[in-house]
């Protein structure tokens, strides 16, 4: 069992030493994930990587101790509880322009493919809830692969499933997300 797994156990065991333990052990992984979520273009340019990290942290340490698998479990999660930061962000946002809505930006496959962030956050969210209720799998890798910033053999890893899988889900998603996010661009135009 590697240290970090260890500590992790010893997180959700409720031990606050091993909480002091874990931070400076995950924290470099956590700002390189919180820095592929803000990478530029997004709504999220309001954010810094440390204010982001910090936020989800609390949220992953916080109120209801979490049993751990282990270090790719939580990364999974952190970069889980990322998105959830963002998204709750953009709602307030969102709520916050009079009657207004995000604007629909279009999104490429290029775009998704190079886990580019340049599209709405709460259209990619809506979308993503929708994608897995027919697809967990796939809707689980965007999730790693856009919000976690994960290449396609650390997916497979944390999926445990081969490459090969990753990639035809990877495409099968990307096309999906792109034909959804078109779709709700093309019905609000015709509103």
């Amino acid at each position: 069992m590697s240290e970090i797994t260890e500590i992790l156990h010893r997180v959700a065991a409720g031990d606050q030493q091993a909480v002091e333990q874990l931070t400076p052990l995950v924290y470099q992984q956590l700002r390189k994930i919180a820095q592929n979520q803000l990478s530029e273009g997004n709504d999220a340019r309001q954010w810094d990587a440390t204010e982001l990290v910090h936020e989800a942290y609390m949220r992953l340490i916080g109120s209801v101790p979490i049993s751990w698998h282990d270090r790719a479990h939580f990364f999974a999660t952190a970069a889980q509880a990322m998105r959830r930061v963002l998204i709750d962000h953009a709602r307030r946002m969102k709520s916050l322009k009079r009657g207004g809505q995000a604007a629909q930006i279009d999104i490429t496959l290029d775009r998704l493919s190079m886990l580019s962030s340049d599209i709405d956050l709460i259209a990619l969210d809506e979308a993503l809830h929708k994608l897995g209720e027919l697809n967990q799998r796939q809707a689980k890798l965007v999730e790693l692969r856009f919000f976690g910033g994960l290449s396609e053999s650390e997916a497979a890893s944390l999926l445990s499933v081969s490459r090969r899988t990753v990639a035809g889900d990877w495409a099968m998603a990307r096309a999906w997300l792109f034909r959804e996010l078109n779709a709700d661009g093309d019905r609000d135009a015709d509103s």
